[in-house]
């Protein structure tokens, strides 16, 4: 079965990842169908690429993450399948297979450019359209050697934007680095969880990731705290004993300063310049008639 090798990796007992117990249809031929893009910070940081097909996640490690620059080949490494319901996933994996966090990066629909998906998986070049909300327009993913698909065959593969009017040098990993289902890093998924789950066993000590680990536990502590603190001056304050935002307002508050910093500029409306234009016959009547 599809989901044979992603059920034996997992312990779901202790693991908040989606059993997978339900069986999906997808759509087929060039219909549009989910994809998603996970942030994990696991032994390495890493980015998950999945394609929804035949009911279940087609799905590659992106050691570096998606590039919107065509000159740029990302390695991609193909893995088990992951259920569909995966992709709505975001949370803590606290211990075993993928220990780490998990961050919801993008999701959107992907439509094929191809008719017949699995030839183009079995050839080992699929050409695919992406409407995400960070990661959009054409892609393919090209196997680098070898010959299988299901079992076998090597499982190396480029990630690669195609040159369009969603190619560029932005660095989109970098530019919105934060979650499309909280609005939050790292720091504030693992706050929202237990932060004391890693204190003295956290899935990565050394290196560039283990630094990492370290300073994202801290702040989610910190954040933990700050929270709890929060909460008891608010009921402090019930009593008029001061008050200060609450978590929601700072999260609306975050949430509206990043949609300002990736959305376009929106075009002036008609309405105002409507509004505007009628306007305007009565000043200056009343210019002339104040002269």
């Amino acid at each position: 079965m599809a989901l044979d090798e992603y059920k034996r990796k997992r312990d779901f007992s202790k693991s908040p990842e989606p059993e997978g117990a339900r069986a999906r249809k997808s759509p087929a031929g060039r219909t549009p169908r989910f994809f998603c893009v996970q942030k994990h910070l696991a032994s390495h940081l890493h980015y998950d690429f999945r394609l929804e097909h035949n009911g279940v996640l087609l799905s590659w490690a992106v050691p570096k993450g998606p590039s919107l620059d065509p000159s740029i080949k990302r390695l991609a490494m193909h893995v088990e399948d992951h259920p569909v319901e995966y992709g709505e996933f975001e949370g803590v994996i606290p211990s075993g297979y993928g220990a780490g966090i998990v961050m919801l990066w993008d999701k959107g629909l992907w439509t094929p450019e191809v008719d017949d998906v699995e030839a183009a998986l079995k050839k080992g070049d699929l050409k695919f359209t992406l409407d995400g909300y960070k990661l959009k327009g054409s892609w393919v993913l090209v196997r680098t050697k070898g010959s299988g698909w299901s079992g076998g065959g090597d499982r190396s593969w480029l990630l690669i934007k195609h040159r369009d009017e969603w190619a560029g040098p932005v660095d989109i990993a970098e530019f919105a680095p934060l979650s499309v289902k909280s609005q939050g890093d790292f720091a504030e998924i693992l706050s929202e969880d237990n932060p004391d789950v890693w204190r003295s066993n956290r899935p990565a000590k050394g290196g560039e990731t283990g630094v990492m680990f370290e300073k994202i536990i801290a702040r989610a502590l910190e954040m933990r705290s700050g929270r709890a603190g929060r909460s008891g001056r608010s009921s402090r304050s019930e009593r008029g004993e001061g008050s200060e935002p609450s978590d929601a307002q700072a999260t609306v508050s975050r949430a509206s300063r990043a949609t300002k910093r990736t959305q376009k500029p929106r075009q002036q409306s008609s309405t105002s310049r409507t509004t505007r234009a009628r306007s305007t016959p009565r000043k200056r009547a009343a210019t002339r008639k104040g002269r």
